[in-house]
């Protein structure tokens, strides 16, 4: 007997077949929209560092800040997704991103930057776990591999916006902080009108295992028989989204420091031309085999680093912008491959806390690793840190790669 997913549920009640591509599209956009504010502090990190005097290690402490409230959402809104439904997740999230965009536009200190990443987090870890499944549900079982593309996508392609975004706004407009968060509370309420249409059903209840399988708050999992697709996932994507993270939180002071240059809308650039190189590539290696793109994903992060150590020892202009263009790349794939192979292994009815739990793997260390180098960076300087940094990530990329070629049948299985 086959069970119908939500989705499916919700497009009969709309009057049979598959919903629109165009609502596939939609469905994307509140990911992008939560995505823009995850980034659109970037290139205002100077600014404040600058008004208040913290260091490079509190900067990447509050970058952290913005990783534990990701974590602790996704220990909670995957399963919550998958039992209650997509919708009651999705709304109460984006009404706690408006909340941070008041706070970052009123901040005073870093005690408010440090609670609007918070919220912040809080937000993208729903919308990871549950907009990206609401994106599959809307999608229907045919369209499962469009759905991962454009769910990746989005969640790239925001990330990238933000920074470009804030970094001419801050630069060419009175007011930078209140007026960037203020253009972002606009896109923010368009994705509250998308989520209240979407025709997504209203929850997955008991069905195909969502209930039954542990408390409310737990350590995301998958089903029985797709561990296998989330570790070889996991594997790629956390050292590619760490690397990102990396540019992220160090891009400012690596642009000031090494480049001899603070402008807002540069960092910004560099930020987007990294989440554009993410989002072109999936599009570009979307005919691929899963492991083909896995493996590649894991190249681009390791040569990225690579080309980091270059920019760190050298001051390369080119070296800098090829190692955020690898960087994205590397997250792209990895992401992009992640989850295909869970869209492929996991029904309807566990795929938000799959999403969450691809996601716990890879922002954990993208939260540890670039605090621990910026600390590492105040103590021993910029560039030793960077070094340390980047070959310890270049190391864990190739053992990604090589853990994905030793499973090779897994994912030729779920291919």
């Amino acid at each position: 007997m086959t069970t119908a997913t939500a989705g499916e549920r919700a497009r009969h009640a709309m009057g049979g077949g598959e919903a629109p591509v165009r609502w596939v599209w939609l469905a994307a956009w509140p990911v992008t929209a939560v995505f823009v504010l995850s980034n659109a502090a970037t290139p205002l990190y100077v600014l404040w560092q600058r008004e208040m005097g913290f260091s490079k290690g509190t900067l990447t402490v509050v970058f952290a800040c913005y990783i534990a409230g990701l974590l602790g959402s996704l220990l909670v809104s995957g399963v919550a997704s998958d039992r209650i439904g997509r919708k009651p997740v999705l709304l109460p999230a984006l009404g706690l991103a408006l909340v941070a965009c008041l706070v970052f536009a009123t901040a005073g200190g870093v005690g408010a930057l440090i609670a609007a990443r918070l919220c912040t987090g809080i937000a993208v870890g729903a919308v990871v776990s549950a907009g990206m499944a609401a994106v599959t549900d809307v999608a229907g079982p045919a369209r499962r591999r469009l759905a991962a593309l454009l769910a990746s996508c989005a969640m790239v392609f925001g990330a990238g916006l933000g920074p470009l975004l804030a970094g001419v706004l801050s630069e060419t407009l009175p007011g930078p902080t209140v007026t960037v968060f203020a253009v972002e509370a606009v896109l923010l309420a368009s994705a509250v009108a998308v989520v209240v249409r979407m025709p997504v059903g209203a929850a997955h209840g008991g069905r195909d295992g969502a209930r039954g399988v542990g408390g409310w708050v737990r350590v995301p999992g998958v089903p029985r028989g797709a561990g296998w697709q989330l570790a070889l996932g996991t594997a790629v994507f956390a050292p590619g989204i760490t690397a990102t993270s990396f540019v992220l939180s160090l891009g400012p002071s690596l642009l000031a420091g090494l480049l001899g240059t603070g402008s807002r809308i540069v960092s910004g650039a560099l930020a987007f031309a990294m989440f554009l190189s993410a989002t072109g590539v999936q599009f570009a290696v979307r005919g691929l085999g899963r492991r083909t793109v896995l493996v590649c994903g894991a190249g681009a992060t390791a040569l990225g680093m690579a080309a980091l150590l270059l920019a760190a020892h050298t001051g390369s202009v080119a070296a800098l912008a090829g190692a955020a263009l690898l960087a994205g790349a590397g997250q792209g794939m990895g992401q992009l491959g992640g989850l295909s192979l869970l869209n492929s292994a996991v029904p309807g009815a566990r795929l938000a806390e799959a999403n969450a739990a691809l996601n716990v793997g890879g922002y954990l260390p993208a939260g540890l690793l670039p605090v621990s180098a910026g600390y590492l960076s105040d103590a021993v300087g910029l560039t030793t840190g960077a070094t340390v940094f980047g070959a310890a990530l270049a190391g864990l990329a190739v053992t990604g790669g090589g853990v994905v070629l030793l499973g090779r049948g897994r994912v030729s299985s779920a291919a």
